[in-house]
């Protein structure tokens, strides 16, 4: 039996527990060119007893933002303004990734700078609206990534993985869950390509295991972890076939294992089996947040670290309502309770209603 509390390497280090941070993008990268502020090197230097801090979504280009005032990687400033959170971080102990976030077709041009538009696999709109500072505003249908495209926003997420290090973080988190671009590239509504990277499951993978292998190239892949998250209808995402999300999601990790990445971060649907089977194929540290709606993932859920059907557990809300989380969790308690309406509302700028995750998505 495992001990939640026990080391485990990671990047090349020893973390001090099993414990992780989950990234919750919250909109709060007020700083002129979307850089972080003094209160976002409070919010996470705060939580440094974690094993594992992952940031928020940071988008890797210009074009990859999808929400107001979320921070970006690709800019001299915002480099030298995540140096702020990193010290910080580090100077309490702690370790912190930076989750490396395009969002693709879920944005506005609005949120985007010199006449930009939402780029995606392919020009399908997603249903639904994103919040802008108009309000919410209805999906635009994306610009279809041509090859030559799709080159240039494989080098950006290695750029922004470059200026990670460069800001003082000890790696990255690539994001390809919760309906953003390369969750775009894995899915086949939001896919309809018909070249090499569209079409059947190795086509699909392709974009997302690119992607990771660039930015191992980058950085070291010790230092780079991957999210997923199968089946996830989130942001008009539709993984219906449950054949197609195996072979899909098993391709993927199969290739990404090849490329001996940091570690593997799943958010897991109703479906425990799929955990196993992926859990099985991935021979690095596995990071799990478990499926535990309508409520948090909560303490209970360290049995899967004890158990063995992860090697950590990533928690959200409740990091959020208690920032020493894992002292509260060796003591078995008390915890504050999360504040639903704020956490499922007010930290994403209003939306409210996340049918699959067991804790609001980054």
């Amino acid at each position: 039996m495992t001990n939640p509390f026990a080391k485990i390497d990671v990047a090349g280090r020893p973390l001090a527990n099993r414990i992780v941070m989950a990234p919750m993008t919250r909109s709060r990268a007020y700083g002129p060119g979307a850089t972080p502020t003094d209160l976002m090197a409070t919010y996470y230097s705060q939580r440094t007893s974690a094993g594992l801090i992952v940031t928020e979504g940071i988008q890797p280009s210009a074009v990859g933002q999808g929400y107001p005032d979320t921070p970006g990687l690709h800019s001299p400033e915002q480099v030298a303004a995540w140096r702020k959170v990193t010290d910080a971080v580090h100077r309490d102990g702690g370790v912190i990734f930076a989750q490396l976030m395009h969002t693709g077709r879920i944005g506005h041009p609005s949120l985007l700078p010199d006449g930009l538009s939402p780029v995606a696999p392919s020009p399908v709109a997603a249903k639904g609206q994103v919040f802008t500072r108009q309000g919410p505003l209805d999906f635009v249908t994306p610009r279809g990534l041509d090859a030559a495209a799709i080159t240039r926003t494989i080098a950006d997420f290695a750029d922004a993985a470059r200026n990670a290090i460069a800001a003082g973080f000890d790696g990255v988190e690539v994001h390809g869950a919760n309906g953003y671009l390369i969750h775009q590239f894995l899915a086949p509504n939001s896919n309809r390509r018909t070249d090499g990277w569209g079409g059947d499951a190795a086509g699909r993978v392709r974009f997302g295991v690119e992607v990771a292998a660039a930015v191992a190239a980058a950085i070291g892949a010790h230092r780079t972890g991957f999210r997923i998250s199968p089946g996830n209808p989130f942001n008009d995402i539709a993984e219906t076939d449950a054949a197609d999300v195996e072979n899909t999601y098993t391709t993927l990790v199969t290739r990404l294992a090849e490329l001996n990445l940091g570690y593997l971060h799943m958010v897991e649907g109703a479906d425990r089996t799929l955990t196993t089977r992926l859990r099985a194929a991935w021979p690095g540290p596995f990071i799990l947040n478990p499926f535990t709606y309508p409520e948090p993932t909560g303490p209970e859920t360290l049995a899967l670290i004890e158990d063995g059907t992860t090697d950590m557990v990533a928690f959200g809300a409740l990091f959020l309502a208690n920032p020493d989380l894992p002292a509260r969790l060796a003591a078995q308690g008390p915890y504050n309770t999360p504040d639903r309406a704020t956490f499922y509302g007010g930290d994403h700028r209003g939306y409210t209603d996340y049918p699959y995750l067991s804790d609001a998505p980054a």
